[in-house]
């Protein structure tokens, strides 16, 4: 076990797979940081072909707060103590700060699972950190994206078996299908 492991990711919205990935990297360490990608798609909008999400309002419905709340809610619920993890900003699409938001002695913990995580896990290791892949699937075997749960959500369907029950309710609370609802309507 090492004392400081970082993840990172969009979490629009936070689902099942997620905690699988990041239980998964909190297994290996003391302290674990997660960073949430695309904080705000204006200032960190994606940089690189392959990060097919990281532009627009309909991919990204959720404010950088409400994921933090999301998974907050959802570690409780999984009962990881408050004091074993922080949540920071991961500036992906702008790999120089990186090491502002996040440390540099940390294992940064990799799910690979396309050419996008691929190209992520090389930008990790161009800046000298260290990295750990905790598994490769292809994406036949990654299981259900945020993508594909926002599409459930826009077209009224069952969606909250793919999500802890927090992140359920959450979303419901906060009138976040409504919004994923009419942003997909204004793109149709």
């Amino acid at each position: 076990m090492v004392d400081t492991g970082v993840i990172h990711g969009r979490f629009q919205i936070f689902h099942l797979k997620h905690m699988e990935y990041l239980l998964a990297a909190k297994m290996r360490c003391r302290k674990l940081y997660i960073g949430i990608t695309h904080s705000d798609i204006v200032a960190f909008a994606a940089t690189s072909a392959l990060d097919l999400h990281g532009t627009t309002k309909r991919d990204n419905p959720l404010t950088y707060f409400e994921r933090l709340e999301m998974i907050q809610g959802a570690l409780t619920d999984f009962g990881v103590k408050r004091e074993e993890y922080e949540m920071i900003p991961f500036p992906v699409s702008q790999p120089d700060l990186i090491t502002q938001y996040a440390p540099r002695d940390a294992v940064y913990f990799m799910s690979i699972c396309s050419e996008w995580d691929e190209e992520r896990c090389q930008i990790l290791q161009r800046l000298g950190l260290e990295t750990e892949v905790l598994w490769r699937k292809t994406e036949e075997e990654r299981g259900i994206t945020g993508t594909e749960i926002r599409q459930l959500i826009a077209e009224g369907l069952e969606w909250q078996q793919h999500v802890p029950k927090t992140v359920s309710e959450y979303i419901i609370e906060h009138g976040i299908d409504k919004r994923i609802q009419a942003l997909n309507h204004m793109f149709e």
